[in-house]
């Protein structure tokens, strides 16, 4: 099933729910019953639950935002960074320049065409795509520089490369869920505590009441979808794609 299918099940439900709570709430009201006498309290608290939840809810999706831009800084940072070091390799002789290109092109297209479902499924990065980075830095670190020219681009080449290492492990760190479990408990409690906080109101079955408590409960069903679908910045729907090592490495797939 798609994620937006998912999506749109949720806030149906959200909204079908509310309106068919009120809907039998209101048939066993009294017929005496007056809304008008809710009181001011009531209101004040729901008021200020509101909020507090809103506040909640931002913070959740700024922080969520955070950690998914982060993984895709990691991810251009680390294309780049393997970028550079296949273009220095340009001043070498050609048996060490293919060899480093060779490595540089094995390892991207690991990442591209297996590692990033790795990620997906176990959570973490592959031990296979480690051991092809460090068999770029032993070939680069085991050559010595014959002139000038190679010594001036021998050492931003092995710069560029613990540039990917630590970016590698920086994109290892955000792989799989960064929200804490106690988070998702306080905002599933909060939606529910605050969608059951309108009924306190005591709406009735008007059009226009029924329309705004059901748009608000799907509101929140929806942002709630939007702060899990960007809680595992590799694997959801709005995820951080390999399209950095694409746009730089066009030819680098297709091997392991």
């Amino acid at each position: 099933m798609s994620e937006w299918v998912a999506l749109a099940i949720a806030m149906s439900a959200a909204c079908l729910m509310v309106v068919a709570v009120v809907v039998l709430r209101t048939r066993r009201v009294a017929e005496d019953d007056d809304p008008s006498e809710t009181p001011d309290v009531i209101e004040y608290m729901t008021m200020m639950i509101g909020v507090v939840y809103a506040i909640v809810l931002g913070l959740a999706i700024a922080g969520v935002w955070e950690a998914r831009s982060a993984a895709q800084d990691d991810t251009l940072r680390e294309a780049q960074a393997l970028y550079e070091v296949s273009a220095r390799a340009q001043v070498f002789p050609a048996d060490f320049r293919d060899q480093v290109r060779a490595d540089v092109d094995a390892y991207v297209s690991y990442v591209v065409d297996t590692e990033w479902s790795y990620m997906e499924e176990n959570g973490s990065i592959s031990p296979r795509g480690t051991e092809l980075l460090d068999k770029l830095r032993a070939d680069v670190s085991q050559r010595t520089p014959q002139n000038d020219l190679e010594a001036q681009a021998y050492q931003p080449m092995v710069d560029r490369i613990a540039t990917a290492d630590e970016a590698r492990n920086a994109r290892g760190q955000s792989t799989g869920p960064t929200m804490p479990g106690v988070v998702w408990f306080g905002l599933i409690v909060g939606a529910v505590v605050t969608v059951g906080m309108v009924f306190a109101l005591q709406i009735r079955r008007s059009a226009r009441e029924l329309v705004l408590a059901g748009v608000f409960s799907a509101l929140i069903a929806f942002l709630l979808f939007l702060i899990w679908d960007f809680d595992n910045p590799f694997g959801r729907g709005i995820s951080v794609t390999t399209q950095p090592f694409l746009d730089l490495f066009p030819g680098a797939t297709g091997g392991n």
